[in-house]
């Protein structure tokens, strides 16, 4: 019997769960507003670099009081080796002025009112939500994306409508894991330009290896 695009979608997902039970968010956190710090900062940065600056950053700014009303020349120098140092300062600042004034303090819960914060789109949400709420959350980064059409599972270019079609595929308690999954694997073995094929877990459920066979 034919298996459906979503039975073989859940076949390679149970496979790469198998091969990276160690996969997880590797920015380190304590609260959701550390979370949410560390994503914007994580655009166009390693994570290892994140995570060296950070432990800083929150010892002098340790919420979104204190990064509201900070100096906006201190917060660029505090942030500068994770590139991009001034577009993100300036949007960590706003983002913390409209968290004070707008949401009490307190990073929402919600995928719409955090999209409407400065400098956060989906992707940041998304990591959000499924990391420190416990929301399942579809992150679309660069290993997600290629991942995925390589896979067949989309032939989008667009991360939202990409999105859209992963929550689709997968079912919804998947999201969060699938994400963390999937960037793991990317890293590790179907890396740009060119993947590790011949190492790879689901190498014969791969249409990209054009050999889709069941195992």
């Amino acid at each position: 019997m034919r298996r459906s695009k979503q039975q073989r979608a859940a076949e390679i997902m149970t496979v790469l769960e198998r091969c990276y039970p160690e996969a997880r968010c590797a920015l380190h956190y304590q609260s959701p507003w550390q979370l949410l710090v560390a994503t914007i900062l994580s655009a166009q940065c390693t994570d290892v670099r994140v995570n060296k600056v950070t432990p800083g950053l929150f010892r002098a700014f340790p919420g979104p009081a204190e990064m509201a009303i900070a100096p906006l020349g201190e917060l660029e120098e505090a942030i500068r080796s994770t590139g991009f140092f001034r577009n993100k300062a300036k949007n960590l600042q706003q983002c913390a002025r409209c968290i004070v004034a707008e949401h009490a303090g307190q990073v929402p819960q919600s995928l719409e009112q955090l999209v409407a914060l400065p400098g956060v789109g989906r992707k940041t949400a998304n990591v959000v939500l499924g990391n420190a709420f416990a929301t399942p959350g579809m992150v679309v980064d660069t290993h997600v994306k290629r991942i995925s059409r390589r896979l067949g599972w989309t032939r989008q270019e667009d991360p939202v409508k990409i999105e859209a079609e992963l929550c689709r595929l997968l079912s919804r308690d998947k999201w969060t894991q699938a994400g963390h999954t999937l960037i793991f694997h990317g890293r590790a073995i179907c890396k740009a330009p060119t993947p590790s094929c011949s190492l790879c877990p689901v190498e014969a459920l791969c249409p990209k290896c054009g050999v889709t066979k069941s195992r």
